[in-house]
């Protein structure tokens, strides 16, 4: 789908949609009514959306990239600030499936993304965490828990590195 197709589809599904924001081709979009997403916001082929019946809103800020195949899925609610690149293949999921009904599925606690973050090709995001402001998640890197504001995180588990 193109900016039209967005403005004119979408708009009115979504819990909101901000300004000149873009969703081009998603793979899968579940619980538009709990997803808002600011204003200028890229988000690009295969994307998957999810907002599980009965889970918390997924809110994505201003001005945020999130690149193909990026998926998305809240079952408690997620939170995505402004000004993040979401790289390509990056999950952030809020889920988990029961050990011994895998067809039940629980909450895994909220997940904070702060303004300005970074998250690379291939990361995952795992429930109950926030990261801060300016942080940097690398490549393939698992994030099971919080991660400082302007830190840098790589590895799986994700760990710190630098100074």
């Amino acid at each position: 789908m193109g900016e039209i197709s967005t403005r004119l589809l979408l708009r009115q599904a979504f819990g909101s949609i901000g300004e000149g924001t873009v969703i081009v081709r998603p793979l899968k979009l579940q619980g538009v009514e709990r997803i808002h997403i600011g204003s200028g916001c890229s988000v690009f082929e295969s994307a998957w959306l999810a907002s599980e019946p009965g889970g918390g809103e997924l809110r994505i800020g201003d001005d945020t990239y999130l690149g193909h195949g990026v998926h998305l899925h809240a079952l408690d609610p997620v939170t995505i600030g402004s000004g993040c690149v979401l790289a390509d293949g990056v999950f952030v999921g809020s889920s988990d499936h029961d050990r011994d009904d895998r067809h039940q599925v629980h909450g895994t606690g909220p997940i904070t993304i702060g303004d300005r973050v970074f998250l690379g090709q291939r990361s995952v995001v795992l429930g109950g965490v926030t990261i801060g402001d300016g942080a940097t998640v690398g490549a393939h890197a698992v994030v099971t828990r919080d991660v400082a504001p302007g830190q840098t995180v790589v590895g799986i588990p994700a760990r710190p590195v630098g100074g």
